[in-house]
């Protein structure tokens, strides 16, 4: 976006949220004109492949199902079981897959003993330990000793020697490691393996068009190109080896950073993606898209304490990951506004520097942008879908359903 955008976007959210009798601080809202664009190219990109949405980067139960309702989505991918079985009660979806292990036992508990969330919920394991658990778990109250649903996460890492690449998560690394672990689901009464998840973070979460980083985004494109060579590779031989024991329903890949290059794996079978819905500042910067960012906080202008600086109420968000200035929220709206280094992005108040200053005036809001897509909706209970210069709707997020995963 150049300053004349980001400018209009100031005035046209100001406009629409100047209704709001008590919007709350940090005040999220979310642009549905450049959701729905996401969604469209996200679908795009997956070339006829279904899309399960990834709630973590959302956490906004309506705006999961606002993506659910355009063909092409199918599914959810859950962060956690607690979660999981929370959409199916709320039938908000009857497909979650739980990307990641649990160890959490009261919510095992709870998915035995329903017969709806063993139809609907599939659980992510990597070791036999997490099977235990689970047998560990039977034989409770109300446990009919359904069936439950396994999906194996299989490592996606970019190898070259002794160097791992990527996410540091499943110790499932070779076929034979895969078809090992398959046998065990297999094997045990009260499973029934019916997934894949391979997640290449290390293509789908990394930016490779950085400003003022030409030679470092050339290096990550190369190594992101070889990376992908290797997994294909990697995920055909599995998938060879998969099929002399189990028939697959569902082999999850990819994220929204990676969607038309993991569509293009005959082995994968749908993409998974949350962050391209949003578009937070770590997304930006992608030779395989545009970014249209869609979720903004805003924070008002509380003190002038001189000609070329203003106080903000809060804004103190910080992204996860490996610590440094690309997981702090960005000034975005109007331009010209920056955090100091000195102090940064403050949990009560923020001081921002620059050019855009000297418009400012206090009460006026000043609209930041996350660095992490669907961690804002942690710190606001409510958050404003907007189309055009209105909003159009008030909801909940996760937390403001006393939500928390």
């Amino acid at each position: 976006m150049n300053d004349d955008v980001r400018r209009q976007l100031a005035q046209r959210l100001g406009r629409a949220v100047a209704a709001l009798e008590d919007p709350g601080t940090p005040m999220v809202v979310v642009d549905l004109d450049a959701f729905d664009a996401n969604a469209a190219d996200l679908l795009a990109r997956a070339n006829g492949l279904p899309v399960r949405v990834a709630s973590k980067s959302l956490r906004v139960p309506a705006l999961i199902e606002r993506a659910l309702a355009r063909p092409g989505f199918a599914g959810v991918l859950g962060y956690s079981l607690r979660e999981a079985l929370w959409l199916v009660e709320q039938q908000i979806s009857s497909d979650v897959v739980v990307a990641y292990p649990t160890v959490d036992r009261g919510s095992v508990r709870r998915l035995l003993a329903s017969p709806a969330a063993l139809g609907a919920v599939t659980v992510m394991v990597d070791d036999a330990a997490h099977l235990d658990l689970i047998d560990g778990c039977r034989g409770g109250p109300g446990d009919p000793g359904g069936e439950v649903r396994v999906a194996l996460d299989v490592d996606a890492g970019f190898r070259v020697g002794p160097a791992h690449v990527g996410p540091k998560r499943s110790p499932l690394q070779s076929t034979a490691a895969v078809v090992a672990l398959a046998q065990q689901v297999q094997a045990r009464p009260g499973f029934t393996l019916v997934g894949v998840m391979t997640y290449e973070g290390q293509v789908a979460g990394v930016q490779d068009t950085v400003p003022g980083q030409r030679l470092r985004s050339a290096v990550v494109r190369r190594m992101k190109s070889a990376s992908m060579a290797q997994l294909t590779e990697r995920r055909s031989a599995i998938a060879a080896a998969l099929t002399e024991i189990v028939e697959l329903e569902f082999w999850n890949g990819g994220g929204s950073g990676s969607v038309a290059e993991t569509a293009a794996d005959a082995a994968v079978t749908e993409i998974a993606a949350g962050s391209g819905l949003l578009v937070p500042t770590l997304f930006d910067h992608y030779a395989s898209f545009a970014p249209r960012p869609a979720a903004f906080f805003g924070v008002p202008v509380v003190r002038r304490p001189g000609p070329d600086v203003v106080t903000v109420a809060g804004g103190g968000f910080i992204a996860s990951g490996p610590v440094g200035p690309d997981r702090a929220p960005t000034p975005w709206a109007p331009p010209g506004l920056a955090l100091t280094g000195l102090e940064g992005a403050g949990e009560v108040q923020s001081p921002l520097t620059g050019p855009g200053t000297a418009d400012l005036q206090v009460g006026d809001w000043v609209w930041f942008r996350h660095a992490k897509s669907g961690e804002i909706a942690e710190h606001t209970n409510l958050v404003h879908l907007v189309q055009g210069a209105a909003v159009t709707q008030t909801v909940k997020s996760y937390r403001g359903f006393g939500c928390a995963w």
